[in-house]
């Protein structure tokens, strides 16, 4: 798989995973295809044993590009060909990020749970009426943050946290670097009111980090910055940004989000996650071991018997995707809880909303 560009980044299984259904019995399709995410959301729907039916989207060649890639998908005329399909049990999507709410409160509307690139939402009101849909209804906005669940190295690292490898964990460091790939990206791309701004979408990603490796339900923000430092030319656009969190019980994180990837730099960007417990820490180096080795998926642990590294590619999987398979078929939360999810996009947004802007 290629790694130079996050947006058209599309981690396969290496673990060959067994099917958590049967043939056919979670059909699924997709409405909207602006970010190149949903290539990595299908091939772990796919892997897990969705079944792919359809695809929508308004510009032909996307969708033409789409059904290259997944020959089983018919490509329809309209979303409404997907919605008011009664065996389509789910939409998936990355359509632009200023239409990913409208669109899933919609699908939920027709019955349909929705899994969607992040960020799930825009605003605060967005938030509040897909919480309402959820709660109306009993299905699932669930949201890819792709950078935990997609990356074998950080599912390893929550397992041993889970396992109290480290003991308590009490604080959480996120460098989350990428590739800006400036000519490649739309013009939506630049723009606050369309995207979101860099904490609400790169940001969304290390939020959820730390609500996951903490063991919290709630995150306080304490300070977040933004800045433009190279792209004076794009007025509502940040290439940099920061935060601090505080969760529920007392663990603290310093997360940090850019678009300043060097282009000498084999993978889109270097992301590294730093956890400090009371008995031991944890490194994940997620994409590449810079000047060492380009595969990623390097975890570094200090314990009580001394030091460990482990290279977990092929070792661990992703099981992030049959978990929400048998959560929308059994009405289960294996996978990520609606309220996770949701409080993660929250703290985001708040962390955006909130942002001193350092640029001068």
């Amino acid at each position: 798989m290629q790694k130079s560009d996050g947006m058209n980044y599309a981690p396969v299984s290496q673990t060959r995973p067994e099917p958590v259904c049967k043939a056919g019995e979670f059909p699924f399709a997709v409405i909207g295809l602006d970010h190149g995410h949903i290539y990595a959301m299908c091939n772990g729907l796919l892997e897990a044993g969705a079944t792919l039916t359809k695809v929508y989207d308004k510009d032909a060649s996307k969708v033409a590009a789409f059904v290259q890639r997944y020959p089983q998908a018919i490509a329809v005329k309209s979303e409404e060909d997907i919605l008011d399909d009664r065996f389509c049990l789910l939409v998936a999507s990355a359509i632009r990020p200023c239409d990913r709410a409208t669109l899933g409160i919609r699908v939920i509307g027709k019955g349909k749970h929705y899994f969607v690139d992040k960020p799930g939402m825009l605003t605060f009101d967005e938030l509040e009426l897909a919480r309402a849909a959820c709660a109306r209804t009993g299905l699932k906005y669930a949201i890819y943050f792709g950078e935990r669940l997609h990356v074998e190295g950080a599912v390893f690292a929550g397992q041993l946290i889970e396992e109290g490898a480290i003991g308590r964990v009490v604080h959480v460091t996120i460098l989350a670097p990428h590739r800006l790939n400036r000519a490649s990206r739309p013009d939506w791309f630049f723009e606050k009111d369309l995207n979101g701004g860099i904490i609400t979408d790169l940001g969304s990603h290390q939020v959820e980090q730390f609500l996951s490796y903490s063991g919290a339900t709630s995150i306080r923000v304490l300070h977040s910055t933004l800045a433009n430092y190279a792209n004076r030319d794009k007025p509502n656009f940040h290439d940099y940004g920061d935060g601090n969190l505080v969760a529920d019980n007392g663990a603290t994180c310093y997360f940090r989000v850019d678009w300043f990837t060097p282009d000498g730099l084999g993978a889109w960007g270097d992301g590294r996650v730093f956890v400090i417990g009371t008995e031991g820490t944890i490194e994940i180096r997620k994409y590449i071991d810079v000047a060492t080795s380009p595969d990623g998926d390097h975890v570094y642990v200090v314990d009580k018997a001394g030091e460990h590294k482990y290279e977990v590619t092929g070792k661990v999987g992703f099981v992030f995707f049959g978990r929400f398979i048998r959560d929308c078929l059994d009405g289960t939360e294996t996978a990520l809880s609606q309220e996770h999810a949701f409080e993660a996009m929250r703290a985001a947004l708040e962390a955006q909303e909130r942002a001193e802007d350092v640029t001068c």
